[in-house]
């Protein structure tokens, strides 16, 4: 399969401190097909990023950042195109597009790439507790069986070594 034809890849980015690896890794695979970049990151509901169990906002525990998000004295959404934006100064590509979207994790990622025409999405793929997978399901999960594009997934769970 011919790779030189892709000529926008999606990056969709979670705020885990694994998406500078999702990043990195995605936007080396554009790089070597010369193609653009568009970093996406997906706000949910700013209680869910309130809680400790979740993912840590853009690198701070819930301690400090979650009774700010409650009282409304934090902006997700501009803290989020923050996040992105240091992704971007870090890769060194200005041409690089950022997206901060607010919904549905896996249906905006799906939306966004048919809206942009891109040709690949990269995600990364941490693994949850089983249960939180029973019962909210994955986005990787979901997108890779909705998806009507290649997705390229990237493993982000640290593995012990067991040497």
């Amino acid at each position: 399969m011919k790779t030189n034809n892709y000529k926008k890849v999606l990056i969709a980015l979670d705020l885990d401190p694994t998406a500078q690896k999702v990043a990195e890794i995605g936007y080396e695979l554009a790089k070597s097909m010369g193609a653009k970049v568009i970093l996406l990151h997906t706000l949910v509901d700013a209680v869910y990023y309130s809680s400790i169990e979740n993912y840590p906002l853009i690198g701070f525990t819930g301690s400090v950042i979650a009774p700010m998000l409650i009282q409304g004295g934090y902006d997700s959404k501009k803290e989020s195109q923050n996040y992105l934006d240091k992704i971007k100064t870090h890769l060194g590509e200005v041409s690089i597009e950022t997206i901060v979207k607010e919904g549905d994790c896996a249906d905006l990622i799906l939306k966004t790439s048919e809206e942009l025409h891109a040709d690949v999405i990269v995600m990364g793929s941490h693994s949850k507790r089983w249960l939180e997978e029973i019962l909210m399901g994955s986005v990787t999960e979901k997108v890779l069986h909705l998806s009507s594009i290649p997705l390229f997934i990237i493993p982000t769970k640290n593995k012990k070594n067991n040497l």
